[in-house]
């Protein structure tokens, strides 16, 4: 495996044992605050984790001669991709206050199926193996969805839906890291985010202060690990990766949010879900 690959696998990784943990924060924090003032919160927070480090690559670049002028091409990407995670952060979001951390992280893994499907469309083949990841996805959902009484919860449906754009951003991603400065495509990507996110909480949601303090640790991990550090290193490690290979690696959340979940809020898929 080339060292560029290995790295981007191992940057991935551990984006997505992050994201799995942020699951839980997610699902704890709206105990406070509603699901758009969290995210707007918290893409704030990863926005303007990421500005120091801007200045200094920048600096650093400007000094060795390598400093490339103009922002438009970085903000016109930032700002699709952003549009893209707000649509999929907040059917998220919204779905985590109908269903479990762990069983959310489940039904949003399936964009590992639905990002190579979407790619035919884009004249990238699919091969035997994704079909085959069709099938066992399908067989994973009714079992984590399907209650006894064969109904479908209203949170799993917000996931689903949630999936389908999660893959509409990865594919943009990858896309657009070829493109442009991937530091700064990740800063507009937050701040798009967070305005949509905090312009629709103000109009649905109350927000107080009293609410955001409570709310201030899972916050926190929300915004400056989930979303400043750990979509940082989805956007540097999907530099190297094709977007059918990152979705593998990125799947793995599924696993951190359920083993997350029980350990820290002590939730409980039940036999079927973990089989």
């Amino acid at each position: 495996m080339k060292t560029k690959t290995l790295k981007s696998n191992l940057l991935l990784l551990l984006a997505a044992a992050i994201w799995g943990i942020a699951f839980v924060a997610q699902r704890v924090g709206m105990d406070h605050v509603g699901p758009f003032t969290y995210n707007g919160v918290r893409f704030a927070l990863g926005a303007f984790s990421l500005i120091p480090l801007i200045l200094y690559l920048d600096n650093r670049a400007k000094s060795d001669g390598n400093y490339k002028e103009g922002i438009k091409d970085d903000l016109r990407a930032g700002f699709l991709v952003g549009l893209v995670l707000f649509i999929a952060a907040s059917l998220q979001q919204i779905g985590l206050l109908y269903t479990s951390a762990g069983k959310s992280a489940f039904i949003t893994g399936l964009y590992i199926v639905l990002v190579p499907l979407f790619g035919i469309f884009l004249g990238q083949m699919c091969r035997i193996n994704t079909w085959l990841g069709v099938i066992l996805a399908a067989g994973g959902l009714f079992l984590l969805c399907i209650t006894d009484s064969l109904t479908i919860e209203k949170g799993d449906l917000y996931e689903l839906a949630g999936a389908a754009f999660w893959a509409v951003h990865i594919l943009l991603v990858g896309y657009f890291t070829k493109k442009v400065d991937v530091l700064k495509l990740s800063f507009f990507q937050f701040i798009t985010c967070s305005v949509l996110s905090t312009g629709t909480a103000l109009l649905i949601e109350k927000i107080t202060l009293n609410s955001l303090l409570q709310a201030a640790v899972p916050i926190l991990y929300g915004g400056i690990c989930s979303v400043g550090v750990a979509y940082t290193l989805q956007v540097v490690g999907q530099k190297n990766a094709e977007p059918a290979q990152a979705a593998i690696i990125l799947s793995m959340e599924t696993v951190f949010a359920a083993l997350g979940g029980w350990l820290i809020i002590d939730e409980n898929l039940g036999i079927r879900g973990v089989s």
